[in-house]
């Protein structure tokens, strides 16, 4: 039997390799990683549920050939459904009642068919309504680089298992920052894609007003460019779809850049919000590469970044969705689901959405995408009466990672304070619907990760893989492993 313990830090395509070329069968990929997961996860409580029985059994049938066959991967414990099977979104009622979803994800199809089999379930946020991954329902996920720090959320359960070496990749989903944020604090490639570019069917049309989207967290930029490729499909019947590429994403590997137009953030988040001077540091970093990169660079960002009303109505969004999700949850479990069993920050945004109007959630999003314009024009040409960048490069988040409880030590109302403090940069890419990817390419001086974000044109995730890889190359951060690994 060949040895295949030393695939623990190969990405996804090289695993997949080691199958196409005989060096390793399925069920070994699969062995290996539920070994490790084993192995290591007590320490990150990263899986929250396994399935390494039914994973055992798909990896020794015949798998679909898709190009990441036999690979292993974990899906993120909210949304991308397998039918027959749990998914609680992180809430303590979904378990109790040992839910499962009666339907697969067209998403859930897509990995499928690609051939990846999934071995498990990642902690989340209750309803991924945070940016720290530390529910009630099932305890803290904690940060491999340092267990007393937050992995970010919502999808930190899926950040740590991929940067800790459990699995290569994982499913994550990104509503204000989910993917991004969790990928800047446990060092990774996570990349929103654009609106609609993954669909939410068969269940979800849209939600939080076409906010979320679906992805995955990686080790490499080929990993994150190939599985788009595959998972980027519209489901017949979506509301609306994102624009087609002009070539398969893994071809803009190693493709030249050509002369970018970048701008480099060049205003601070204001007040209200945390400016850490490594974050600043990190974007410095970057700006430089990309010079060297032959990229043009100069300081510049959005006039409408951080308008004060942006916040506010995307949070009527949220909370509307909230009620909504909720309700849902209460006819299928044919009872009603008490305020005392959702976490304190739920509770509010639920009784927030059942108090307004339909004006009030319309109103929201006639606001919303009347500044979703005036941030959009930074991208347009000049003939289109924009300022015609190419690229806007910030820092992920406002600050490294924080210590685990740092988010609710003050009690609800000053939990939603400290969340908006942490995330000045994300959530406005959500609304825009623009493609945006963190990028490992900073430490702290304690090794702390800090991610850089890099935000295209609505549709252009083509030009963001390009750049992604032109970094990844220059500043390469393969060999670098956390103090808790496998």
């Amino acid at each position: 039997m060949p040895d295949v313990t030393d695939s623990t830090w190969l990405d996804a395509t090289a695993q997949a390799e080691l199958v196409r070329t005989g060096q390793a069968s399925p069920a070994e990929l699969v062995e290996a990683a539920i070994a490790r997961i084993r192995a290591v996860d007590p320490q990150l409580n990263a899986v929250v549920r396994d399935r390494f029985e039914a994973a055992r059994a798909e990896a020794a049938d015949e798998l679909p050939d898709g190009p990441f066959r036999g690979v292993p991967m974990l899906l993120k414990d909210m949304g991308c459904h397998l039918a027959g099977e749990a998914t609680h979104y992180g809430t303590s009622f979904l378990r109790d009642a040992g839910w499962v979803w009666p339907t697969e994800s067209y998403l859930a199809r897509h990995f499928r068919s690609a051939g990846f089999v999934p071995v498990g379930r990642t902690n989340v946020p209750e309803f991924g309504t945070t940016i720290t991954t530390e529910p009630d329902a099932n305890g803290p996920a904690r940060n491999p680089w340092d267990v007393g720090r937050s992995t970010g959320g919502s999808s930190g359960g899926s950040a740590a298992a991929v940067a800790a070496g459990l699995v290569p990749v994982a499913h994550a989903s990104d509503g204000g920052g989910s993917i991004r944020i969790p990928a800047s604090e446990c060092g990774l490639v996570g990349l929103k894609p654009t609106r609609a570019r993954v669909s939410q069917g068969p269940d979800v049309g849209e939600s939080w007003a076409g906010a979320t989207i679906d992805g995955v967290v990686t080790r490499s930029v080929r990993d994150t460019a190939a599985v788009l490729d595959l998972i980027g499909r519209p489901m017949p019947g979506d509301p609306y779809v994102a624009p087609p590429f002009a070539r398969p994403l893994v071809d803009e590997v190693g493709a030249p850049l050509g002369r970018l137009r970048v701008g480099v953030l060049d205003v601070g988040p204001g007040e209200r919000y945390l400016d850490h001077p490594q974050c600043r540091a990190a974007v410095e970093r970057a700006g430089a590469l990309l010079e060297e990169l032959g990229c043009a660079v100069e300081p510049g960002s959005p006039d409408a970044m951080f308008d004060r009303q942006f916040g506010r109505f995307f949070a009527a969004t949220i909370a509307g969705d909230t009620a909504l999700t909720v309700a849902a949850f209460e006819r299928a479990l044919g009872r009603p689901v008490r305020d005392d069993e959702l976490e304190p920050r739920n509770a509010a945004y639920r009784a927030a959405g059942k108090r307004m109007t339909a004006e009030d959630y319309l109103g929201a999003r006639h606001v919303l995408g009347r500044w979703t314009r005036r941030m959009a024009a930074w991208w347009a040409s000049p003939e289109d009466g924009g300022k015609g960048f190419d690229l806007l490069v910030t820092p992920t988040v406002g600050a490294p990672p924080p210590e685990l409880g740092w988010f609710t030590a003050g009690g609800p109302e000053e939990e939603g304070r400290r969340i908006n403090s942490f995330m000045p940069y994300t959530s406005q890419f959500n609304v825009t619907g623009q493609p945006a990817v963190s990028l490992p390419l900073h430490r702290t001086d304690e090794g702390l990760p800090v991610g850089v974000q890099l935000v295209a044109a609505y549709g252009r995730e083509d030009v963001l893989v390009r750049v992604a890889a032109a970094l990844e190359e220059a500043a390469p951060w393969a060999d670098r492993r956390p103090a808790v690994s496998a």
